[in-house]
């Protein structure tokens, strides 16, 4: 059972590191073509219907994600979590997700 749980464990970060990496390089190259720096990203996110839906999609679950970080660092006393919380304002929520899943997912002492 440690053997699988430890496979797992290295999914959720490997899924953060790619979350952390795969948006921002798509966020790069758009300020690149716009030369507009991250003022045209935000721009960006209410650009049609479609993506102002996506970005609200992405703020609503980014809330229920640090809500729940926090309710549980509340409860289990690992501070540790909370690093969720910049992870997935500051980068994102494919990011902070997994992070947390990988954080949660650690054998208990």
């Amino acid at each position: 059972m440690t053997g699988r749980l430890s496979v797992l464990r290295a999914m959720y970060l490997g899924l953060a590191l790619w979350g952390a990496v795969h948006p921002m390089l798509w966020f790069w190259r758009h300020m690149e073509a716009t030369g507009g720096g991250l003022k045209d990203v935000v721009a960006a996110w209410s650009a049609n219907a479609a993506t102002i839906g996506l970005t609200w999609d992405l703020v609503i679950a980014a809330c229920a994600l640090s809500l729940w970080v926090i309710a549980e660092t509340w409860v289990r006393r690992n501070w540790i979590a909370l690093l969720v919380l910049p992870a997935t304002w500051g980068i994102g929520l494919a990011c902070g997700l997994p992070l947390y899943l990988y954080l949660r997912t650690a054998p208990i002492r």
